[in-house]
């Protein structure tokens, strides 16, 4: 280590002011501060809030994600095995005895499952991780490597150092997307969340929306059909196994006239277990509430998360969804049949609440705003489910109104204690 601070401290005189690689200072700086110290000390009298700076902050917020990561990796693999699993079984019964291909995976990835001789076995971890890695890495580096060009862009131009704000964007994104998307919108999307969502507006702790739901939205109204319908949310579609597709939970209750929550129990054959730990169709992080649920705690004993804002949320959903289901004999429309436990393992509610809502940039800042805030989002999103029946996950379209209306309830919290306070100090 010592001699990489040695090849660092040689190397710092061509990117400071008036160096030869001067306009690049910003990447080198970016590389010197992740690996050391910042040797930069306050000469005069500072003042210390909080030790917690912006690495740390970013670094407790991956680590909180970590459970859904790993979630990721299981599902999408064990939801192509299992894909792959019904493909062989459905020709076993209409091949009558005849002799059969075994169903695999397509392309580059088959190849890799192939050449390691794992096999395909949804009741293998090794073979389920493995698979899932094969899908989740690929856009996992591209979200990185397009959107960390385009702040390295940014932060050269501006000539300040490049912060760690991106970290947290480019781990966000690739866990809302299905599978199967193709690479080169994954590079589009971020491209949009990270120049649209935060540069334009300054950059990190100036944006006023969330650039990870920014790209997410981009996509998904640009190229719904990648990112809506029942053939992009397991790592089979197209890929794989032709013919086979799976619905997500919302989007199959929401078509299915006069069914009910049968059509998910029965229908998709989904427990509420099976919901709550994660093992359902999906995008890649957002389908297991338990995975959520421990990113919640870490964030909340940390309080980089805003407890305030999770309990909001969860409040305006649950209250939102029970009026709903209330009224359930009222209406034919089947979302109206979903009872208030169901909204929360199902869809991308617990992970918008948990790392979305959240957002320390983008979400209110007053103590009681954080509570306005928190039930509009939730009632939001319940609304959205319910009554739209062509967007039935309204998680992502909530959580960015809320970040629009985020300024206007501080606002009006503010000015409200300004008369509080000039009230009691009229004599």
């Amino acid at each position: 280590m010592k001699a990489l601070r040695r090849i660092l401290d040689r190397l710092h005189p061509l990117f400071v002011k008036g160096g030869k690689y001067e306009r690049l200072y910003p990447l080198y700086e970016a590389g010197d501060t992740f690996l050391y110290t910042p040797p930069d000390v306050t000469s005069g009298p500072a003042h210390v809030r909080d030790a917690l700076d912006m690495k740390r902050m970013m670094i407790t917020v991956v680590v909180a994600l970590g459970p859904c990561i790993l979630m990721a990796l299981y599902n999408t693999g064990l939801q192509a095995n299992l894909a792959i699993e019904h493909q062989v079984h459905d020709r076993v019964l209409t091949a009558e005895g005849t002799e059969l291909a075994a169903a695999t995976i397509v392309g580059w990835r088959g190849a890799i499952v192939e050449g390691l001789g794992v096999g395909y076995n949804s009741g293998s971890l090794i073979s389920c991780f493995l698979i899932g890695a094969l899908y989740f890495v690929p856009i996992f580096l591209v979200t990185q490597i397009a959107g960390g060009l385009w702040e390295v862009l940014f932060s050269c131009v501006r000539k300040h150092e490049i912060n760690e704000g991106f970290l947290v964007t480019g781990m966000l994104f690739p866990l809302t997307l299905p599978p199967t998307i193709p690479l080169w919108q994954v590079a589009i999307g971020i491209s949009f969340g990270v120049v649209i969502g935060k540069e334009v507006f300054g950059g990190t702790g100036k944006n006023f929306l969330n650039p990870a739901l920014t790209a997410r939205a981009f996509l998904y109204f640009a190229h719904a059909g990648f990112m809506s319908g029942d053939k992009v949310w397991t790592a089979s579609s197209g890929a794989a196994v032709d013919g086979y597709s799976a619905a997500t939970s919302l989007g199959h209750l929401a078509s299915a006239k006069g069914q009910g929550m049968a059509a998910i129990t029965d229908g998709l054959q989904i427990s509420w277990a099976d919901a709550f730990i994660g093992t359902i169709p999906g995008s890649m992080g957002e389908t297991s509430t338990l995975a959520c649920l421990l990113g919640a705690f870490l964030l909340i004993i940390t309080r980089i998360g805003s407890w305030r804002i999770m309990a909001g949320v969860l409040i305006g959903s649950m209250a939102t969804a029970g009026a709903f289901y209330l009224c359930r004999d009222m209406s034919s429309n089947p979302m109206y049949q979903m009872p208030p436990h169901w909204h929360l393992v199902v869809g991308g509610l617990a992970f918008g609440l948990v790392f979305m809502a959240t957002d320390p940039v983008s979400a209110a800042m007053t103590e009681p705003g954080k509570w306005v805030y928190g039930l509009l989002i939730g009632g939001l999103t319940i609304l959205v489910r319910n009554i739209n029946p062509a967007f039935p996950e309204g998680i992502m379209l909530a959580i960015l109104f809320g970040n629009v209306m985020a300024p206007l309830i501080d606002y009006f919290f503010v000015q409200a204690n300004i008369k509080r306070r000039l009230k009691r100090s009229v004599v």
